[in-house]
């Protein structure tokens, strides 16, 4: 039978894998309904305010579903990970208080505001109320992220009778990889919500609905993303180098690497196979790892047998990472040629809007494979050279953790579906009055708060 430690880290795992994926749209979309507000208040078009009027309800329901996942997924570091409250709590409890009273009270306090009153209260205020909103959901990330990397790369601590102890919180909030993380997030949030955007919107004007409008979205959506794919791609790569720095093993598990090298390959494709600690049927392109990990075709990389007994599992960081580079590729390629064709001619091709119809949610698997890279990567500990998974682990019976585990599956599997399947119904029951050409304006309370 597998163990409870197995059990409550494939338990974690799907909680975490359901929760991130809608905070990774609520950060970025706060931050876009501002600007549709903005834009709306600015030039009274009624592009912005149906907008706005459209993806303030995903918005909502996204934060809906964020908020009852995030609560669930804390439950369980009580009820499986009872280790880690109690080496490091002194250090996560805070953290995760600061979030809860600097952010969630902030965003939970003016969301009723921004859902429910533009007609009760000034667009000024009504601007406002949305602004706090993003800027809360922001907050948020920053201090998870800030909580999860220094996990990754603790500091600032001391350990006192097995117990960690704060000794300089500035260095640990902003522990050595935190900036980088933080970054690397919001602009994949950004990507995600910028090509659920696209979309949506490619779906819309294929079923004719509000034509003009899902142009000027599409346009938009691709401007940004022909700007933030590259730029992801830079901070990604540094965020690999400071994780070379401080991680190296991770590093090595990314790169399919298994003993130390100079002058170390790129392996484009393999099989990890970790009883032979080699790579089958591998594709690698000679020095080029050394060239972008060291910037020197003979640089030393180091590799899985400069760390023995403390290696993460390979074969899901080596995968993971390529889906996530892959993806990120495929963001690239998609938002080249959409800048293009959309400043080429005024309606996109068919074929290009079933493309972005396609990658939807396109975000959401980069997200994830990236988390699985950092996650996954850190094994086998919980908190980096201080705390191994294994010694945090519940005592809960394994039938009892089998149970819940299959629960949890199953309604987050039922939820997704009926996410996607409602964000899709929302957008084919979009205004009769913004078919085709979609003249109307102004905010609503009735379409504001469906």
């Amino acid at each position: 039978m597998i163990d409870a430690l197995i059990l409550s880290r494939i338990q974690f795992a799907s909680n975490m894998t359901f929760h991130i994926l809608f905070p990774t749209i609520s950060i970025a979309l706060g931050w876009v309904l501002f600007y549709f507000k903005v834009k709306f208040n600015k030039t009274g078009d009624s592009i912005w305010g149906q907008a706005y009027q459209f993806w303030v309800k995903i918005f909502a329901l996204t934060f809906a579903l964020g908020v009852v996942s995030g609560i669930t997924m804390s439950f369980q570091f009580g009820t499986n990970w009872p280790g880690y409250m109690e080496t490091v709590g002194n250090i996560a409890g805070p953290l995760l208080g600061y979030e809860v009273l600097s952010a969630f009270f902030l965003e939970a306090t003016f969301l009723g505001i921004m859902l429910f009153g533009s007609k009760r209260v000034s667009q000024r205020a009504h601007t406002v109320a949305t602004f706090l909103v993003a800027f809360g959901t922001s907050l948020s990330a920053f201090w998870i992220i800030a909580l999860d990397s220094w996990m990754q790369t603790p500091q600032g601590f001391e350990m006192i009778n097995g117990q960690a102890h704060a000794t300089n919180w500035v260095e640990i909030v902003f522990n050595p990889s935190m900036p980088y993380r933080f970054f690397h997030m919001m602009t994949a949030s950004f990507l995600t919500v910028t090509f659920l955007i696209a979309g949506i919107s490619a779906y819309q004007y294929l079923k004719g609905i509000n034509l003009v409008g899902n142009r000027v979205l599409i346009k938009m959506a691709m401007t940004v993303a022909v700007v933030l794919t590259p730029l992801q791609i830079v901070l990604g790569d540094l965020h690999g180098l400071n994780t070379l720095e401080y991680q190296p093993v991770k590093v090595a598990a990314m790169e399919g690497i298994w003993e130390t090298t100079k002058g170390a390959p790129a392996v484009l494709f393999a099989i990890p196979d970790e009883s032979l600690k080699a790579n089958q049927y591998e594709i690698a392109i000679p020095k080029l790892a050394s060239l972008y990990l060291t910037h020197s075709w003979d640089g030393e990389v180091k590799g899985l047998d400069a760390f023995p007994g403390a290696t993460p599992p390979v074969s899901p960081v080596f995968f993971a990472f390529r889906i996530m580079v892959g993806i990120g590729m495929l963001m690239l390629f998609t938002a080249g040629v959409g800048f293009y064709l959309t400043r080429k001619s005024k309606a996109p091709p068919k074929w290009f809007l079933k493309t972005l119809n396609v990658m939807t949610f396109s975000g959401w698997l980069g997200v994830l494979a990236g988390w699985y890279v950092t996650e996954i990567g850190r094994q086998p500990y919980l908190v980096s050279g201080v705390l191994k998974t294994a010694d945090a682990v519940t005592k809960v019976p394994t039938n009892m953790i089998l149970g819940t585990l299959v629960m949890y599956v199953v309604l987050y599997l039922g939820l997704i579906a009926s996410y996607i399947w409602v964000v899709f119904y929302l957008a084919r029951q979009a205004n009769s009055a913004q078919v085709i050409n979609g003249q109307k304006s102004g905010l609503t309370n009735s379409t504001v708060g469906a």
